[in-house]
């Protein structure tokens, strides 16, 4: 014998309701399931965004530091090249470096020039 149900009001709200609570329940779902795919699109983009930075940044210090490295030897050349303007101003500098590269002399001088051993090594081992 079959059960038979009762039509009453009462069974028809709690029907209703229970109908309710099921939507209610696909909609919490799915408002969850958006969020969830938007907070891990937008975990990904963020993510994604600090590795691509931090990578742009290492690459920068590393040129940072050849760059330091070339300022550091440009700054000694300099050093260098003014200390060579200020000994260029000197006279006897002048006489010295005309009789030792360019093989001048004053009347009555005679230059002998007499090769540098190590200089002469070199070139022996080059060939």
């Amino acid at each position: 014998m079959p059960i038979a149900s009762l039509e009453t009001n009462y069974m028809k709200q709690q029907e209703v309701a229970m109908k309710r609570a099921v939507k209610r329940r696909k909609l919490l779902l799915r408002r969850l399931s958006v969020f969830l795919i938007l907070t891990v699109a937008l975990s990904y983009l963020v993510i994604s965004t600090l590795v691509f930075r931090s990578s742009i940044l290492e690459s920068k210090q590393e040129e940072k530091v050849k760059l330091e490295e070339t300022l550091a030897k440009l700054e000694k050349k300099q050093a260098m090249l003014e200390n060579e303007i200020v000994k260029l101003n000197d006279d006897e500098y002048i006489a010295k470096l005309a009789r030792s590269e360019y093989f001048l002399s004053d009347k009555g001088e005679v230059i002998f020039n007499i090769p540098d051993p190590k200089k002469k090594k070199e070139e022996e081992m080059s060939y």
